[in-house]
């Protein structure tokens, strides 16, 4: 029997993912590519815009051509948040949400069995406890993503998550620690923290653990040499955290600090928690006392009430502070939003124009970056070989810039000491030393 997956969306998708690969695995299932004719299709899906839910619904649709006698499972936020139109689907037999993947294979045997449609999708705002998808073979043996939480307090106006992931739940410390000891054992060199929110990891445990206390743990466990972290609210850094964080030796010198928009007036109505004078302190704080810092962020252009002198404020502010990478999204209404129903949306031809204006900005701050380490040697993390003839390998430095080297010598899940030559596209070329 084959099984194959497609995953939409962020991080957590991709290790709730890999958790459900390996129990189709220990149930005697192949794991193929999503192209290839298989016995069951497993799509993960996610709702973070309208564009992900039709993506999700393209996926379902394609496995269904690959095979029509195919067990098609449906699972994650999308079918979360719209179970109901999920299973209208014709072609989907498993309907599944967030909180029930660990019983995936039991599911899907059913469905096959009695040949009939499941669909089991829970309540997750009633739900407190985190389910403990666990991975003891990784596929990939470069980096190992560890899901350490879930779920998401903040409900932000234009956001689904809290709806489609249920309140904060964290993985115990204990159980943390010893998934990492494990991750070393098997050879693992990085390891990254993933959550949905990640910078509430502990806030619902008893004692005194919380995300700085876990990665000081993490720090001190021999094998692993580097740990990165997921995307984290700028509110989680305080004197405190920057202290902590600036005296371990392993965290990467890359955080990806979400702003979502550079005007308090729109921050605001997003139900944001910070100001852009309180960001721009903390990006501040982590370039002084992290040498060499990273800070990439995520920015949404075309907010409802969005006027030109608010993206202005947005597009001014990035120009200054100078992020290494960001991440453009333009607004997409989501039904059960405060957002979606407020007054003055904007038009999609503005988000267009303001989106590419924010690109061009990007590309110019990425280059700029990258511009202040060429001449510098750097570890860099080799993770594939791209190009047979050429002998090229692709790979990352602690700060996450793209390296790529040539190297007659297989260089893969290698840290290997690279002079970086010159900037080129969205990348480095880097020469082995």
């Amino acid at each position: 029997m084959k099984v194959a997956f497609a995953t939409l969306g962020c991080r957590v998708n991709q290790y709730e993912s890999e958790a459900m690969a390996e129990k189709f695995i220990k149930s005697g299932y192949e794991v193929v590519p999503f192209s290839e004719v298989a016995d069951v299709y497993v799509v993960n899906t996610c709702t973070v815009t309208n564009m992900s839910d039709k993506k999700s619904r393209q996926m379902i649709s394609r496995a269904r051509r690959l095979n029509e006698d195919s067990v098609i499972a449906a699972v994650g936020c999308y079918t979360q948040i719209a179970p109901d139109k999920v299973k209208d689907i014709k072609d989907v037999d498993v309907v599944l949400g967030t909180r029930n993947k660990g019983e995936i294979v039991y599911w899907v045997n059913r469905a096959r069995e009695e040949r009939r449609q499941i669909v089991e999708v829970n309540d997750v705002l009633k739900n407190r406890v985190f389910e403990d998808l666990t991975i003891e073979e990784y596929q990939d043996r470069t980096r190992a993503f560890l899901k350490i939480q879930d779920g998401c307090n903040n409900f932000c106006s234009y956001c689904l998550i809290p709806f489609a992931r249920g309140a904060v739940c964290s993985k115990k410390p204990e159980r943390v620690i010893s998934e990492v000891r494990e991750l070393a054992s098997h050879g693992f060199k990085e390891v990254i923290l993933s959550g949905i929110d990640i910078s509430s990891y502990g806030v619902d445990l008893e004692g005194e653990y919380n995300l700085l206390t876990i990665l000081q743990e993490i720090d001190e466990i021999d094998g692993i040499e580097r740990i990165r972290i997921g995307s984290i609210g700028p509110e989680f850094f305080n004197k405190d955290i920057m202290s902590g964080i600036s005296k371990m030796k392993k965290l990467c010198p890359h955080f990806h600090l979400s702003l979502q928009s550079g005007c308090n007036e729109t921050l605001k109505r997003m139900n944001r928690r910070y100001t852009v004078e309180e960001y721009k302190t903390i990006v501040e704080s982590l370039r002084k006392q992290i040498q060499g810092v990273s800070i990439t962020t995520d920015v949404i252009v075309g907010f409802p009430g969005e006027s030109e002198e608010e993206f202005n404020k947005t597009y001014e502010f990035l120009k200054e502070i100078k992020l290494s990478k960001m991440h453009i999204f333009k607004y997409s209404p989501r039904t059960g939003t405060k957002a979606a129903s407020m007054e003055d949306q904007v038009d999609g031809n503005i988000k267009d124009a303001r989106s590419k204006m924010l690109i061009e900005l990007n590309e110019e701050n990425e280059k700029e970056f990258m511009k202040n380490f060429i001449g510098k040697d750097m570890k860099v993390l080799y993770e594939q070989k791209i190009d047979k003839e050429e002998d090229l390998y692709e790979g990352y430095t602690p700060n996450y810039i793209k390296i790529v080297a040539k190297s007659k010598e297989d260089i893969r899940e290698k840290i290997v000491d690279t002079l970086l030559k010159n900037v080129s596209k969205d990348h480095i070329i880097g020469q082995i030393q």
